[in-house]
């Protein structure tokens, strides 16, 4: 661990200071926009310079709109920070591709999909997210799933370190990292859920899900006729061809690991 200055600031001074929640903090820490040293009792000490550069990354979010993925881009433009793990292309500009290259308007996709032509025009221009289950629907029409979006073809790397993950942001509250591709029969995932994030409305797929929860409290409803709380150390089992919701009803982040087989997310 390198030395620490007697200017160094707990997380809670920071969050003060910067005018975000310490949950948001522990976020972007994430996200790669800093990286706080640690005490040996595992506290995070920030310093000045991380401040500096969290106020200006809450800028861009507050001043420009930019979601988190577009900060980073921004950030590493600027040559302020390099983001340890790769963000894949917002899910709209997939879309628009297969639009285009099905020679379809967006008055036949709307129409087929019940989503509306600014909604989808705003997606893939990547000036909106959607939720997961948005998300579902449209890529159910293209004869597609989520996991496309991760360009997760590639070959199965055995062991993936962090920086290495594979992330999607559906929206704002929902950060999705992908732990494994290729030729897998299982599709684990670490979903991030900020207070308040969840899927949207319900929907449904082939195969099986194991969730296990890591922190926070998650909730879930299985067909509207099964709800459930769960908190750090719950798992829980469903076939994935039952409809499901979720979301984050907590104040702060929840993380769970998410399992999906076959890997038709």
């Amino acid at each position: 661990m390198r030395r620490v200055g007697p200017a160094t600031l707990r997380i809670s001074e920071v969050a003060q200071r910067v005018g975000i929640s310490s949950s948001a903090l522990r976020a972007w820490e994430v996200l790669g926009l800093v990286s706080p040293e640690r005490t040996a009792s595992r506290y995070r000490l920030y310093r000045e310079t991380d401040v500096r550069l969290l106020q200006r990354a809450v800028f861009l979010r507050r001043a420009r709109g930019l979601n988190p993925a577009a900060i980073v881009h921004e950030l590493k433009r600027e040559g302020v920070v390099a983001a340890p793990a790769e963000m894949e292309p917002p899910p709209g500009q997939r879309f628009r591709r297969l639009r285009v290259r099905r020679g379809l308007s967006l008055a036949q996709v709307a129409k087929a999909t019940g989503v509306s032509i600014g909604f989808l025009s705003a997606l893939e221009r990547g000036q909106m997210r959607s939720s997961i289950a948005t998300l579902r629907r449209i890529a159910r029409f293209y004869r597609t799933n989520i996991l496309s979006f991760f360009a997760a073809a590639e070959k199965n790397p055995r062991v993936v370190r962090r920086a290495q993950r594979k992330i999607l942001e559906t929206t704002p509250g929902v950060r999705m990292e992908l732990l494994a591709w290729g030729r897998t029969v299982m599709e684990p995932h670490i979903f991030r859920i900020q207070p308040g994030g969840g899927s949207g409305e319900s929907y449904a797929h082939e195969g099986e899900e194991f969730l296990h929860v890591l922190q926070g409290r998650f909730e879930i409803w299985l067909a509207d006729e099964e709800h459930y709380l769960l908190k750090a150390g719950d798992s829980l089992y469903f076939e994935s061809s039952t409809p499901h919701r979720w979301k984050n009803p907590g104040r702060t982040e929840t993380s769970l690991l998410w399992i999906n087989t076959p890997p038709t997310f």
